[in-house]
């Protein structure tokens, strides 16, 4: 303490100190949302509790993908696709297979392109599930959580059927899928945790086919979304801590670059699936729900709403594929590997499966971007090839690297509370911003 700051009042012989206001100080914030469990560093500059300055710092988990996929043949790149976006796996797989659909030329078989669109609704769900129970777990409603991964268990296990893995599933390949539908689904067996009784109530559902035990899915879940909004849409702590929080003008949203529910939420009505159709959503049946003041309770809604949209897009889907049977690859052995019982049989096919998980397979020289509509916005694969095995460069087109990019604005002037509500917004995940 320096001797300026110290005064002795007179009267009362008090001694008097005098504390220098102290204007703004400096916070490191988080962990808080998942996303920021390490690899966000989000840096406030605050005056007392309002937020004046945020500065969010990337590079802490790097994935390396657009660099790892120049040294590898275009197909194993694939499960790296996967991890970019570990709650939207299969809809990043789509973009990059699109990319080499388009550059080879190839038309794929009907039914995989129905196959393609039910999965990426299925995960539209599965990823909407994941922000809805971290985001309303973030501001204070735990019970949410716990209802979201109930469904996200069930949609898990759809993956599991078709790919073998739960998150990782590399199912969607250029030229079609890995498979068809699988006839059965895997059963429950009784355990020392789990009695036969127990164990015959869950496999009630999994007596059929995987589309019998998704359509009983999509029967059941429009009721699950009704009890999310009962906790929620007109709760009194949700509408105070997400209502006029956030708030982003539709002209703004289009200027700082949002794409999916964060432009749709300010009011804009933009979806890649309507306005640039691919694969045969031109042939679904859809909506597009817009907010209409921009802020987050907004951006709930539309999410809240694009969930019961998908489960009306997965039952189209089944309709279609219950009544169409048909490959779902192209019979194409320099891009496709023979079954294991041809490549046994026939020396051709022997040498077309070593080539092909040798040296894979060259695409013409040029250039392709390939978009789609990722639950979180557009997601983009630029890919440049020079005529060889692998590219020459690739370039990702992650929707969350803009909306991060705008998080300064969206906070400044709120309290500190309302950054954990505006990240929850957002719906972040690191994998693809820092890619």
């Amino acid at each position: 303490m320096t001797v300026s700051n110290i005064s002795r009042s007179k009267a009362s012989n008090r001694v008097v100190i005098k504390v220098p206001e102290i204007k703004n100080y400096t916070l490191n914030f988080g962990p808080q949302h998942p996303s920021a469990h390490g690899v966000l560093r989000l840096i406030l500059e605050m005056d007392g509790e309002t937020i004046v300055r945020a500065d969010p710092h990337i590079g802490l988990l790097h994935r390396a993908t657009e660099k790892l996929a120049e040294s590898k043949p275009y197909n194993q790149s694939i499960p790296y696709m996967d991890r970019l976006d570990y709650v939207s796996m299969m809809c990043n797989e789509h973009s990059y297979v699109l990319a080499l659909e388009k550059m080879l030329g190839v038309e794929v078989p009907i039914r995989a392109q129905y196959i393609r669109v039910m999965f990426d609704e299925i995960t539209r769900i599965l990823n909407h599930l994941m922000w809805l129970g971290a985001h309303a777990l973030d501001i204070g409603a735990m019970t949410v959580f716990l209802y979201a991964f109930r469904e996200r268990e069930d949609m898990m296990d759809m993956y599991e059927a078709v790919s073998g893995a739960r998150m990782h599933a590399a199912y969607y390949r250029p030229g079609g899928v890995y498979r068809d539908l699988p006839e059965s689904m895997p059963l429950y067996e009784a355990s020392k945790w789990h009695s036969q009784k127990e164990v015959d109530v869950k496999n009630q559902n999994r007596q059929g086919t995987l589309l019998d035990f998704i359509e009983d899915f999509t029967n059941r879940f429009p009721a699950c979304v009704d009890e999310y909004e009962v906790l929620l849409t007109d709760n009194r702590i949700w509408k105070q801590r997400t209502v006029g929080i956030g708030v982003v003008s539709p002209e703004r949203a289009l200027q700082l670059g949002f794409t999916g529910p964060m432009l749709r939420g300010s009011g804009i009505e933009w979806d890649l699936r309507k306005k640039q159709p691919y694969e045969i959503y031109d042939q679904l049946d859809f909506e597009i729900p817009i907010g209409a003041t921009g802020d987050s309770y907004d951006r709930y809604l539309v999410r809240i709403e694009e969930m019961r949209q998908s489960n009306s897009l997965i039952q189209q889907c089944i309709k279609w594929l219950r009544v169409n049977p048909g490959p779902v690859m192209l019979d194409d052995h320099k891009l496709v590997p023979p079954s294991r019982e041809h490549m046994k049989d026939d020396m051709e096919s022997l040498i077309h499966h070593f080539k092909l998980f040798t040296e894979g397979y060259a695409l013409p020289e040029g250039e392709v971007y390939a978009a789609i509509e990722h639950p979180k916005g557009e997601f983009g694969i630029y890919l440049v090839s020079d005529g060889s095995n692998k590219p020459f460069r690739l370039k990702i087109r992650a929707p969350g690297f803009a909306h991060i990019s705008a998080l300064d604005e969206m906070v400044r002037g709120h309290m500190l509370a309302d950054v954990v509500a505006i990240i929850g917004t957002q719906d972040i995940v690191f994998g693809e911003v820092d890619r």
